[in-house]
């Protein structure tokens, strides 16, 4: 962390992909919620969308299209079954993908549940000037990319480099 910058609070909108949680029973969505807010975020929208691509995309394109919005968050629809779209969804929308993210969330993913992780579609990027990051469902998989990962590049103290001194590029 440095202490020559200042944090800069982002509008951080969260998505959960499920066919069956509500706002009472989405606890990965409430821990995203829990998380970017206790690190001094402000929480711009919250959303539930059934696992259909068409849906996911709506709803993600609805926020990117959002100047207000700087940062989409998904859990949920990143396994392998019929219904686990958020990929496919969400991947046409992005201007540029952000390889890293996935790799490195499987790879922390590793430590804790081992060669299970390679199931994760973890995916993020970059789309109309809008960080779009799609994290698993579980509590444990959003506990784990927002604290390991999430956090400390959406804070703009976090050296040598983040991801919010380049939001101001991010259009050229």
């Amino acid at each position: 962390m440095s202490q020559q910058n200042q944090f800069v609070p982002l509008e951080i909108a969260v998505l959960t992909v499920s066919d069956s949680r509500t706002l009472e029973t989405d606890k990965s969505g409430q821990v995203l919620v829990d998380l970017l807010e206790g690190d001094g975020h402000r929480l711009a929208d919250r959303q539930i969308v059934p696992d259909d691509i068409y849906q996911i995309r709506a709803r993600v394109s609805h926020w990117i299209a959002d100047p207000a919005v700087q940062a989409v968050i998904t859990t949920g629809g990143t396994g392998f079954t019929g219904r686990d779209g958020t990929p496919e969804a969400v991947r046409p929308l992005l201007d540029k993908v952000m390889d890293g993210f996935g790799e490195l969330f499987r790879a922390l993913s590793y430590e804790d549940i081992g060669t299970s992780t390679m199931q994760s579609r973890a995916l993020a990027g970059v789309a109309n000037g809008t960080f779009v990051f799609c994290l698993p469902g579980s509590t444990g998989a959003c506990r784990d990319g927002w604290n390991k990962l999430l956090s400390p590049q959406l804070d703009y103290r976090t050296r040598p480099c983040n991801l919010v001194e380049v939001m101001p590029r991010l259009k050229e």
